[in-house]
């Protein structure tokens, strides 16, 4: 045999032969698609040097035109393979607006061998996995399997996955068994695992478990999880025991599918968590095009498995929905998952093209609406993002005027644009019909913290906590505590530091706010500066302006308030809490005429909690303007009124 010179990059547990197409983790093959490994190569190569978004997609996409969005989906795909460093910290750093540098050290070694190469590890199911569907016979004309040979080696693909990578069970034999529903179940339903990883089908892991998510969302004997509080799921090995007490349920639903050419196969099964018995089981082969038809058949199987009883309105509501064009289907799908990562810019391209073909599916435009909201807000996008968010939730009501989802989203649109007392009877009539629905229960909460009802506030946040403890998930805060002036009870609220939400911007600003208030400067200005790094949003922006502050950069703190000022002013954005925010950054850095121009704009656009702000410290230098006391009439006549009109 001839030696072989072979070029290999090792960096921390990982050595990665670019001859051998193969990343290696302690020996063990770490799978990853063909363009995943490809980019993998070129930021390892870069090591330690900024590459721009247009340089990777060049070098990786050579000869084709892709959206930035597949990029994104590959560093993604990339950091669940990598893990973080041993300071937590991700081993691709994203540099703001520009691009990504690859920041572990790297060492390249120059190996001459006169053995193969090494091959895929034999625990490695995922490889086995790959290396026996590549064996399945294909129509070349259409790479169409035949479906004799599909579900034979599917089947055998299943068994030969479901015990080590996926879901972890006893070796002890199991069966399907009934269950008597012995009061509401508690179900998370987890992203599909895609067997065959590939970003232009990954999306259906997440997308196809939230559509499954909003069907059953209506049933008021079954509390189910929403989609938001799932995301960490994606692509990871399932701890049924250890899954369900993070996520405080009895019941999850795991499944995976699989995708050659038209065709589909989705399997699932439905655990009770504490024995992890089979409730149920299915298997689902469809074509395509037919991917409505998954959300139907997989509730179907929940609640005849969970025998749940239905009452007359909630089995109207479970019946198939209306028939929507196949590929205006698949972009709203793509929409979903998008949203789901929240990336708003492009979730709105993809649900937008779902429009265009078919615009008659109307949780497209709910999901399209709330994408334009969450553009407006935490993008900047303004307020003719908030002119067609209205406009696509009306529409969706339109179309299906129960439709829960639409209901909530506008009613955060509201609350968002001053009109408060619109949105508190569109939640408290969508809680009497779902009460168990613990996200209308925090969208209440956050109408009355907006209306300085605060305790109420709290009462319903905590309500919404305990029937799903993760669904502050979706980046939202109980702000009400730091309200009250309960610091530590704020902290404590928050994901803690070696959680993955404190990758989340936006709450890694809020602990950074909590420590301001309790004067750890030096951590606040960490956190301030972290959440600025990780993405320079709105709220960030006035983070940092804060951290100026404590590090006596007064002027400058100034200068980041003065545009951000005029970007909302010229943008039109719409958050009254955040512009509040605003106006306390500016009293902290001693420009009180600026700091009541500001804070008379959050109270005129709807945020008005008279109890925080008669007690609020940061607006001490405040209090003896006498325009401060007229701004405190006002915000007290409407809270007042409020009062009087609620409770």
């Amino acid at each position: 045999m001839s030696l072989e010179t072979k070029t290999l990059y090792e960096f921390g547990e990982f050595r990665l032969s670019v001859d051998q197409h193969q990343l290696l983790r302690q020996n063990y093959s770490v799978p990853l698609t063909p363009k995943a490994f490809d980019l993998l190569v070129v930021l390892i190569q870069s090591s330690g040097r900024l590459l721009t978004k247009d340089d990777l997609m060049k070098k990786v996409w050579p000869d084709s035109f892709v959206e930035e969005a597949n990029l994104t989906v590959h560093i993604s795909s990339l950091r669940k393979a990598l893990g973080n460093s041993s300071d937590g910290r991700p081993l691709i750093e994203t540099v703001p607006k520009l691009g990504y540098r690859f920041v572990a050290p790297v060492r390249e070694v120059t190996e001459d061998s006169g053995v193969a190469a090494p091959t895929p590890s034999p625990h490695s199911d995922l490889s086995q996995a790959e290396s026996f569907a590549s064996t399945v016979p294909t129509i070349a004309s259409s790479r169409r399997w035949n479906h004799s040979y599909v579900r034979v080696a599917v089947i055998l693909l299943v068994f030969a996955t479901a015990a080590g990578l996926f879901f972890r069970f006893g070796n002890r034999p199991r069966k399907i068994q009934t269950l008597s529903a012995a009061g509401p179940r508690r179900l998370a339903i987890l992203p599909f695992q895609n067997l065959r990883p590939d970003p232009d089908t990954d999306f259906l892991g997440y997308s196809l478990a939230d559509a499954v998510i909003t069907k059953l969302g209506y049933l008021s004997a079954l509390s189910v999880r929403p989609s938001a509080t799932i995301q960490k799921y994606r692509n990871q090995m399932i701890d049924v025991p250890k899954v369900a007490a993070e996520l405080n349920v009895d019941t999850l639903l795991i499944g995976n599918f699989i995708r050659e050419g038209d065709d589909l196969r989705i399997t699932y099964q439905l655990l009770d968590a504490k024995s992890e018995r089979i409730i149920g089981r299915g298997a689902i082969d469809l074509k395509y095009d037919k991917l409505l038809k998954v959300q139907d058949s997989v509730a179907k199987e929940i609640i005849g498995a969970l025998e749940l009883n239905l009452s007359p309105s909630e089995a109207e509501r479970i019946l198939t929905d209306a028939p929507v064009n196949p590929v205006a289907y698949e972009y709203y799908l793509r929409g979903v998952d998008l949203y789901g990562k929240h990336n708003f810019p492009h979730a709105i391209q993809m649900l937008e093209k779902s429009i265009e073909i078919d615009s008659n599916y109307a949780l497209t435009w709910a999901y399209l609406g709330a994408s334009y909201t969450s553009d407006a807000a935490f993008e900047l996008g303004g307020r003719e993002q908030y002119r067609k968010a209205q406009a696509a939730y009306e529409r969706a009501l339109r179309l299906q005027p129960t439709q829960l989802e639409a209901h909530l989203f506008l009613a955060n649109l509201l609350i968002d644009n001053g009109r408060v007392e619109q949105a508190v009877p569109l939640l408290r009539d969508a809680l009497h019909t779902n009460p168990n629905r613990a996200d209308l229960h925090w969208e209440l909460g956050y109408a009355y913290r907006f209306a300085g009802m605060l305790q109420e506030s709290v009462t319903e946040c905590e309500l919404a906590l305990r029937l799903d403890p993760l669904v502050k998930a979706n980046g939202a805060a109980l702000n009400t505590y730091l309200y009250l002036g309960e610091y530590d009870k704020f902290l404590r609220s928050l994901p803690n530091e070696n959680e993955s939400d404190n990758n989340s911007a936006f709450l890694v600003f809020y602990r950074g706010f909590g420590e301001y208030h309790l004067k750890q400067w030096q951590r606040a200005a960490r956190d301030f500066d972290r959440a600025y790094g990780l993405d320079p949003s709105l709220y960030t922006q006035i983070g940092k302006a804060l951290s100026d502050q404590i590090a006596h950069r007064d002027a400058e703190g100034l200068a980041v308030l003065a545009a951000l000022e005029k970007k909302i002013a010229d943008r039109g954005v719409g958050d009254a809490e955040a512009t509040y925010k605003i106006a306390q950054a500016y009293a902290v850095l001693g420009d009180s005429s600026s700091a009541l121009r500001v804070l008379r704009l959050s109270i005129e656009n709807g945020f008005f909690a008279y109890p925080y702000f008669a007690s609020d410290p940061l607006l001490e230098s405040l209090r003896r303007e006498p325009e401060f006391e007229s701004l405190m009439q006002t915000a007290e006549s409407r809270h007042q009124a409020f009062q009087k009109a609620f409770f």
